[in-house]
């Protein structure tokens, strides 16, 4: 057993990631479940070979730290990697990347995230739960740009995943760590580099989220990721990250820069086999700018409801649509919307045939 023959097997089984654990089979995540990979159990030694193998030179490092992030190709395929230590063993957690960066009409993004690529200043947050597609999303996003405009793309990556070939565009990719030290200081010194469009692979801390700002604010393009499940949370958590005092100027910088906010979860298709994305779109518009800046994030889901002229949809009604479409489960919808219908409400019943394209992982 060889991390290659995982890698090449877990590639077969449509895995998007793989786990070894000690004393555990090699198991494989599939459609959202994990399920086992071989039969065989690992061993101390077994878990040691593949933390060697998979950490290379970073191996001093996952000693001395007890983790550590780095992406590489194995077997062909493109892998993000999680080496740490757990109970005096080493386990691996590896997301296996799509072979190509994939189209934006193959994601089953709603169309309107095509005009992301057209902004040329302020600030588009990608939001989801840690598996929700948001870095593929994200590549898809930068490559049409590579594809179509002549300008200086710069990325702040945490390892990095998809690996761009130039186009129209000069793409410098950095990584935290290796290339920078921070995501903080990275896009401090973009800010001296002549980005034209940035990349923030994670806007975490209150330095990260205030340079961002800066940069949105001063004609630059900014892509950034948050961990939340909805637009309304993402300002919320972006506010809270800065004391009470500065809330209210942020709220200001964060009226006047946001662009777009879009929310997505991957869920299991109701065929069974495979993955499909549900987005939740807010574009900004007077009424949600004012929101934003007096504070009343409770009332933007109201403005997102009523925003269908230009592309804005809640995730509930995202979720509807799937489900009337065939593509998921009623069961599936209902764990998946933040306010499930009653059962008075009723959905009728989903149609048969076609499927929309989506992720198939």
């Amino acid at each position: 057993m060889n991390i290659e023959s995982l890698i090449e097997k877990a590639r077969e089984q449509r895995s998007s990631d793989v786990h070894l654990v000690q004393g555990l089979p090699p198991k494989c995540r599939v459609d959202g479940s994990i399920q086992n990979l071989e039969e065989d159990r690992l061993d101390k030694e077994q878990c040691l070979r593949f933390a060697h193998e998979l950490a290379g030179e970073d191996f001093p490092q996952l000693e001395q730290a007890g983790e550590v992030d780095l992406a590489r190709t194995i077997a062909g395929v493109r892998c993000r990697i999680n080496v740490f230590r757990q109970q005096g063993a080493y386990s691996a957690a590896i997301r296996l990347l799509n072979d190509h960066i994939p189209p934006l009409e193959e994601l089953g993004l709603p169309p309107v995230a095509q005009e992301f690529c057209s902004y040329n200043q302020g600030l588009v947050l990608i939001t989801g739960e840690t598996g929700s597609g948001k870095s593929t999303t994200l590549a898809s996003l930068l490559d049409r740009i590579n594809h179509t405009k002549p300008v200086h793309i710069l990325t702040l990556e945490d390892p990095v995943e998809y690996i761009y070939t130039p186009d129209q565009s000069l793409i410098n990719q950095r990584e935290i760590g290796r290339d920078t030290m921070s995501f903080a200081a990275g896009l401090r010194a973009a800010l001296r580099e002549d980005p034209d469009v940035i990349l923030v692979g994670e806007m975490r801390d209150l330095d990260t989220i205030q340079t961002a700002l800066t940069a949105a604010e001063t004609g630059h393009l900014v892509f950034g990721t948050v961990h939340t499940n909805s637009a309304a949370d993402s300002i919320d958590r972006i506010v809270d990250v800065f004391p009470a005092e500065r809330q209210q100027q942020i709220r200001l910088q964060l009226s006047m820069t946001l662009k777009a906010v879009l929310s997505q979860q991957l869920l299991p298709k109701a065929s069974g086999s495979g993955r499909v994305l549900a987005c939740e779109v807010m574009k900004t518009d007077d009424a949600i700018r004012n929101l934003i800046r007096e504070g009343k994030t409770p009332q933007i889901q109201n403005a997102i409801q009523t925003g269908g002229a230009i592309g804005n949809i809640l995730m509930d009604r995202a979720l509807q649509n799937l489900y009337r479409s065939g593509s998921i489960t009623r069961e599936t919808m209902e764990q998946a919307m933040h306010a499930p219908p009653s059962p008075a409400q009723g959905m009728g019943a989903a149609p048969l045939g076609a499927r929309p394209r989506g992720f198939t992982r």
